[in-house]
């Protein structure tokens, strides 16, 4: 069994909706969260407040699947990224998992 750990903006949902069903995951969870990226410039003018901190709505989509689905899923998104070329592109992890209560 794997977990499979999906991140997207907001605006990809139905998007990564359409590629979890693609691979046959019919059953996930999704969670908002806010995704925050700090970067720090050199120059004077382009640091006037000292830090930028830019936030975005973000989604995380979770699975626990048999290994076929989590890899056609993974596949599903690395063909989308490379079709939709984004600042924001789909993330997707597959973590093991181990032991289970079921």
């Amino acid at each position: 069994m794997k977990m499979l750990v999906v991140t997207s903006i907001k605006e990809d949902m139905q998007a990564v909706t359409n590629l979890l069903e693609k691979a046959e995951i019919n059953v996930f969870s999704v969670s908002e969260t806010i995704g925050h990226k700090a970067a720090h410039h050199d120059f004077l003018l382009e640091n006037w407040f000292g830090k930028n901190n830019e936030q975005t709505d973000a989604l995380f989509y979770f699975s626990f699947t048999d290994n076929e689905k989590a890899y056609a899923a993974l596949h599903q998104v690395m063909v989308f990224n490379e079709g939709k070329k984004s600042l924001f592109p789909i993330r997707a992890f597959i973590l093991p998992v181990d032991l289970a209560s079921y």
